[in-house]
């Protein structure tokens, strides 16, 4: 999933080379020894030029829509779960971005209203027995699709993940990019920002932890849609 030089703002911001601690020091208040919100949101930045390509490596996620749909979106700030028995994806690019809640989200807590996201896109997807969950309190709304013969299909698929786990393979994969210069899955980030892109992705066992996902198609077979006490 020491400070780099400054990045373009959080709603079009991601995350990931040089090396850093994911919290910085902030500045304080003169006489009050408080540190204003404008300091944590700094340290966030820092943090996301920050996060290792191991991370990465670890599952898949996919990634805000920014080159894909030309859109800002502002998150919840409630994250869900996906789970697949497998993905199969060509065109896969991956970088870091800092999501951002709408002002005033009863979501934000303590965040400053920004979340540390890993973002990945995938031009082609086929997913193996997805399933998507989230926590409502006290109960979940479950989603469920491709178990059959048929699976989920999916082009310009993009989520921000804060976890992410699975057996992974990489074909022809280039570690260590400029996120501006990425060419795989037509999503371009902001100049020297880490990246990764690989021709093709396998990932057995994926889980994520997300907090947006967008696609340009998203095709669902045997889509069932009901709450459940547990989730994926």
């Amino acid at each position: 999933m020491a400070e780099s030089p400054d990045v373009p703002s959080a709603d079009n911001t991601p995350e990931n080379p040089g090396s850093g601690s994911l919290s910085a020091t902030p500045e304080t208040t003169e006489g009050t020894g408080a540190a204003p919100r404008r300091g944590r949101v700094r340290g966030r930045r820092a943090a996301m030029m920050a996060v290792p390509a191991t991370l990465a490596l670890a599952g898949i996620g996919v990634l805000t829509a920014q080159g894909v749909l030309g859109v800002t979106l502002f998150i919840s700030g409630m994250p869900f779960t996906v789970t697949a028995k497998s993905l199969d994806g060509t065109g896969f690019e991956q970088f870091g971005a800092l999501d951002t809640m709408a002002d005033g989200s009863p979501n934000a807590g303590d965040t400053g209203g920004q979340v540390l996201v890993v973002t990945s896109a995938i031009k082609k997807a086929t997913l193996d027995t997805l399933c998507q969950s989230v926590d409502l309190g006290g109960t979940n709304l479950l989603i469920k699709a491709g178990s059959g013969s048929s699976k989920v299909q999916a082009t310009d698929l993009t989520t921000d993940s804060t976890l992410l786990t699975g057996d992974a393979s990489f074909n022809n994969i280039e570690i260590g990019n400029d996120a501006s210069q990425l060419t795989k899955a037509g999503v371009q980030g902001p100049i020297g920002v880490f990246s990764q892109q690989a021709d093709t992705v396998h990932i057995d066992n994926l889980r994520q932890t997300n907090y947006k996902t967008t696609a340009g198609t998203f095709t669902l077979p045997g889509l069932k849609l009901s709450f459940s006490d547990t989730g994926c």
